[in-house]
């Protein structure tokens, strides 16, 4: 009888022992894939790569070129894109870059709209070992574990340059971009190195130096249109940062008749600001192969993701640490090369640029 009992208690207290053996196997299987960000960004023993995508806007042209060719690649590389766009909304990117950690993103890709605010996305990524790469604009302030670019403060320099040999002397109107982008305060800083010796010279005079909020055109209208009733219309070159306040620096010499006679900068090569260059009223834009950037920024993104190592040569301090970074070339691009840059790249189409039906010949 004894034995009896004896022998049930040793079977009891196997199962039991079997049991929790069972328990601990089955919370080791579920434990990563409750963490998919964990382990620095690698992804869960064959599990798919998911990149969350977090844009400032898509209002303009540029912006949805990049995301379809991040997407684009991505896609050739086995993973799926998560695309949120804030329309220029710092809180709303906040929310939406939340939502994409919580939707078990293994790697964020931040278009900032505001570099420092911005800072509180990185910080909520790392909490949850979701590396970020700052795509375009510098995130400020933070550790994000990638910084992809063009050479920004040489944008500037080529703006300022190209300009300055053709108008050595005279009235400039300088129109930055939007203040909380990093990246216009480092066009302005490229301008700034080229313009400065003339300016301490006395043979250029900055008549307006302004900041167009959010990079709107009509911003850029109003302050040039400031600019030539200060100046009485003597102005000899205005220093737009980018495409959009390249336009409404254009549509405001139109207005004051002098559209063609003032040189004008820009950026992105967007189509309108290449049909304002063949027309003679915008003289140059810098061209940012974007092909190139969103590619990189995707192969990047799909290596961070699986733990691996990203070749960045660069390193850009943002006011905490010195980023590892990639810095691509800016190209300029005027009425002569236009055939040769982008039309060639297939960043946009001939007929378009010069508004000519398919296969009949250019302007």
């Amino acid at each position: 009888m004894n034995t009896h009992r004896l022998s049930r208690a040793h079977a009891r207290k196997a199962v039991t022992l079997f049991a929790l053996a069972l328990s601990a196997s089955l919370l080791a299987c579920v434990q990563p894939a409750q963490q998919p960000g964990a382990g620095g960004g690698a992804t869960a023993k064959g599990g798919p790569i998911r990149i969350g995508l977090s844009m400032d806007t898509l209002k303009e042209e540029r912006w949805q070129r990049d995301r379809d060719l991040f997407v684009e690649r991505a896609k050739e590389l086995g993973a799926e894109v998560l695309v949120q766009s804030a329309n220029g909304d710092d809180k709303a990117q906040v929310q939406q870059s939340e939502n994409l950690l919580t939707q078990g993103v293994n790697v964020l890709v931040v278009i900032p709209h505001n570099g420092e605010v911005a800072a509180t996305i990185v910080e909520s990524a790392r909490a949850k070992g979701v590396p970020v790469v700052s795509y375009d604009r510098l995130i400020r302030s933070s550790e994000p574990a990638l910084y992809i670019s063009f050479d920004n403060e040489k944008v500037g320099e080529l703006q300022a340059r190209y300009l300055l040999e053709r108008a050595p002397k005279g009235n400039y109107v300088l129109i930055g971009g939007a203040p909380t982008d990093n990246n216009a305060t480092l066009f302005r800083k490229g301008q700034m190195n080229v313009l400065k010796p003339a300016i301490d010279r006395g043979d250029v005079k900055v008549v307006s130096d302004q900041w167009a909020k959010d990079w709107l055109a009509s911003e850029a209208l109003r302050i040039c249109e400031d600019a030539l009733t200060k100046s009485n219309r003597d102005v000899v070159a205005v220093v737009a940062s980018n495409d959009a306040t390249a336009g409404g620096a254009v549509s405001a010499l139109e207005t004051a008749g002098v559209a063609g006679k003032v040189l004008v900068s820009g950026q992105d090569a967007d189509l309108a600001g290449l049909q304002r260059i063949v027309a003679g009223k915008q003289s140059m834009t810098v061209y940012k192969p974007v092909h190139l950037l969103a590619r990189r920024a995707a192969e990047a993104a799909v290596a961070l993701a699986k733990g691996e190592k990203v070749d960045a040569p660069a390193r850009i301090n943002n006011g905490k640490v010195d980023v590892p970074s990639i810095l691509l070339e800016p190209v300029v691009v005027d009425k002569a090369n236009i055939d040769d840059t982008v039309v060639k790249d297939g960043y946009q189409k001939k007929e378009a640029i010069y508004n000519t039906p398919a296969g009949q010949g250019t302007k």
